[in-house]
């Protein structure tokens, strides 16, 4: 399926308010709502919309601390990781990068302590580095075509 122009701005609509109904993006791109929604149901079964969620503030239902947890993996410790961290709750997000460490985790914390006992259960994996986010610069910021 090719990304054209009716595509792409049904695709910024979502990214705007994946809530608003088919009928409000058909008014906005100029095609019928059942257009619509057989667009979106392609876009959902060639993996090009992947999910619809809900976005929850974390500090609003009482986390403290939102932090970025780097790992340089021990040796033979990196597959074991990759199936343990898929475990904490802690984790929001967990990315496998290239450089000296080999993860980059976005976790989110009650309080110090929680931190603490978070970091303790990381040591048997390898060598991490905890950066506490301040604030959101840019978040969620929507795809463009490119």
């Amino acid at each position: 399926m090719s990304l054209d122009n009716l595509n792409w701005k049904i695709l910024t609509c979502l990214q705007e308010n994946s809530r608003q109904s088919n009928a409000a993006i058909g008014r906005q791109v100029g095609i019928s709502s059942p257009a619509v929604s057989e667009r979106i149901k392609k876009m959902e079964d060639l993996g090009i919309i992947q999910n619809h969620i809900t976005l929850i503030s974390p500090f609003e239902v009482g986390y403290q601390l939102k932090a970025l947890i780097t790992l340089s993996a021990f040796m033979g410790k990196l597959k074991p990781f990759l199936e343990k961290v898929k475990t904490f709750d802690e984790v929001i997000n967990c990315y496998r990068i290239t450089g000296n460490e080999n993860i980059v985790m976005e976790v989110v914390l009650k309080n110090q302590k929680h931190l603490e006992t978070f970091i303790d259960q990381l040591i048997v994996y390898g060598e991490s580095k905890t950066q506490i986010v301040l604030s959101h610069v840019v978040k969620n910021k929507e795809i463009k075509r490119l």
